[in-house]
């Protein structure tokens, strides 16, 4: 579907080598905040105490976040849990307190402002659990970038793959880079919005890279910037209805979502934006840098054998 066409292509690669630039700068100063000041973890990752408490109305959350913040407890997490009435409270680690004083001391705030609020239940996150889910979630995201190589390499030829994977590594790192640089909280939500971005990335680069092999069996006097260029200025409309929608979901989640869906709607935005950018100008400026060319395209191999129907089968080019 396509709301407008552009009828002349648009020299995107004529500026690659300037937003490449750019994103190298973004890049390195993302990976220089990720090693000075690190992520800020939540205690999915630290430990904490975690507070199941119940009430016999819709919780007020934002009367609940108030209190717990004149104990102290400025990182702690308030949200629902399964209905109105439930609420789970995640207090971070403090030197001194065990868990069952932190819990007392909540539950007396909250008794203050409602009677009959109750502690269904109350558990220790230790450190080593949380360290086994920082350890969980960085083989994850290692599973999933090692697939997508694998997949690209599969479906297309190693330039493709490479410059895919460069992409999508970008997007990620500078997603974490503002994490680091602003630190705010990286929870386990946020983990799955880069994971989710990692996925939303590499579909934005398949869509163009499938352009540029389909461009080149069509256009067999285009060089292959030109190929690039049409491959990209061809998917523009779909981009724009794909994302737009995306990112005006993301945006819905950021505004009204509350603070249980804050930092992951912001990692979405971030995330998604940053994807738009990598596909154009630096998985379609690597592989054209790496000297994709025609002959990759109708050359056989995995995934790509030679179709005799293909009137462009066999050409010397």
């Amino acid at each position: 579907m396509e709301f407008f066409r552009i009828r002349r292509d648009i020299p995107f690669m004529r500026f690659a080598p300037v937003f490449n630039v750019i994103s190298a700068l973004l890049f390195v100063a993302a990976v220089f905040f990720l090693v000075t000041r690190g992520l800020h973890l939540s205690i999915e990752f630290t430990g904490g105490t975690v507070m199941e408490v119940g009430y016999p109305q819709p919780a007020n959350l934002d009367a609940i976040r108030g209190a717990v913040s004149k104990l102290g407890y400025g990182d702690a997490q308030v949200q629902t849990f399964g209905n109105a009435q439930d609420v789970v409270i995640r207090l971070p680690l403090r030197l001194g307190e065990t868990s069952v004083q932190q819990s007392d001391k909540v539950m007396a705030a909250l008794k203050t402002s409602d009677a009959q609020a109750q502690l269904r239940r109350t558990e220790y996150v230790g450190p080593q659990v949380g360290s086994e889910l920082a350890t969980d979630g960085v083989k994850a995201l290692v599973f999933v970038i090692v697939g997508i190589m694998l997949y690209l390499a599969f479906r297309f030829e190693w330039k493709f793959s490479i410059a895919a994977i460069v992409a999508n590594l970008h997007d990620v790192i500078i997603v974490l880079g503002f994490f680091a640089l602003f630190q705010w909280e990286f929870s386990l939500p946020v983990l799955a919005a880069v994971l989710a971005v990692l996925g939303y990335s590499v579909n934005e680069s398949v869509v163009i890279f499938d352009r540029v092999r389909e461009n080149f069996r069509k256009y067999r006097k285009y060089t292959t910037v030109q190929v690039i260029d049409s491959a990209i200025t061809n998917t523009t409309s779909r981009t724009i209805i794909t994302h737009g929608s995306t990112l005006a979901m993301a945006f819905s989640m950021f505004l009204f979502g509350g603070p249980a869906l804050h930092f992951f709607a912001l990692a979405l935005i971030i995330g998604i934006s940053m994807s738009i950018y990598s596909s154009v100008f630096v998985a379609a400026a690597i592989a054209m840098w790496l000297g994709v060319r025609r002959e990759d395209m109708l050359k056989s191999g995995p995934g790509r054998p030679k179709n005799p129907n293909d009137p462009n089968a066999g050409a010397v080019v």
